[in-house]
């Protein structure tokens, strides 16, 4: 096929060959097959931030580290640079995030190179070699969905260790592999997570706990069409009550059960966080305004 402009800046930089075909269009950006030398891989184009259906970004940026003092002022201010920054530093999170995780053992693309806003990376496949099918287009038996939702809690846990929320993660961002035997053993399908511009610092973003307790639930809900015992469990506050409390660990044995607290709200003390919020947010106002 006519490749798109974007990916023939590639071409010439000869960092692709062909590109073979789009394998889907979504919120955020668009995904093309393409040969490099021998193997196949993926391109992700990523939609500038005007044409993203892709809502709340504020709640992912959120404390994101940029690369000079300048760029987090001009980002503050909402400048054009600033918009430019912010843009650049949205897309390439999700290379910093998979660089991360691979290294943290979590299983995710291989990413190649990234140029131009166009993230090279490895085409997840089936056992047949096509583009490895979403969880949402597979129906699973009880004991597969069991099977395939522990080894996501895992990879939810050992993300977290790692200091990422996925925050978005749905079965509509997790791919269904498969991974060759060796020695002439059978093959196994298994989870690959993607889709990874909207993570988060788990220590730096205050909205890291509710984006994973919607993740897990994510998962909770979906294998629970096949699996509906697992619609009782409450990985969720059991994970994120251990990573507060500093006991999370990739080893650490869960039990899907959580007894929370009821304690008394300190409506005090939360109208004074109000407070506070309030006059730091109009001390920014006025140091943007200039009147600092």
């Amino acid at each position: 096929m006519k490749a798109p402009p974007r990916l023939q800046a590639l071409i010439e930089e000869g960092l692709i060959d062909t590109v073979v075909r789009q394998l889907m269009s979504g919120k955020e950006a668009m995904v093309f097959v393409v040969r490099c030398g021998d193997e196949t891989r993926c391109a992700k184009i990523y939609k500038e931030a005007t044409n993203r259906s892709f809502r709340q970004a504020v709640d992912y940026t959120e404390n994101r580290k940029v690369k000079s003092s300048r760029s987090a002022r001009a980002m503050a201010k909402g400048s054009r640079f600033g918009r430019q920054e912010q843009e650049a530093a949205w897309q390439s999170a999700e290379v910093d995030a998979l660089y991360r995780l691979a290294a943290a053992g979590v299983r995710v693309p291989t990413p190649y190179n990234f140029h131009e806003g166009v993230l090279l990376m490895e085409l997840v496949t089936d056992a047949e070699g096509d583009a490895a099918p979403r969880l949402n287009d597979v129906a699973f038996t009880p004991e597969q969905a069991l099977a395939h939702h522990a080894t996501l809690i895992g990879e939810v846990v050992r993300m977290l260790c790692a200091g990422v929320v996925h925050g978005d993660l749905s079965e509509f961002n997790i791919l269904l592999a498969h991974t060759p035997g060796v020695d002439g053993q059978e093959g196994v399908d298994g989870p690959v997570i993607i889709d990874l511009p909207q993570a988060v610092d788990a220590a730096g973003n205050n909205h890291a706990q509710r984006m994973l307790l919607r993740d897990v639930a994510n998962l909770r809900d979906f294998f629970g069409q096949f699996a509906p015992a697992l619609r009782q469990t409450d990985y969720g506050p059991e994970i994120w009550s251990l990573y507060q409390a500093g006991l999370l660990s990739n080893e650490t044995v869960l039990t899907g059960q959580f007894q929370r607290q009821n304690a008394d709200v300190d409506m005090q003390a939360v109208l004074r966080e109000i407070d506070d919020a309030c006059a730091e947010d109009a001390a920014r106002r006025l140091r943007m305004a200039g009147g600092v």
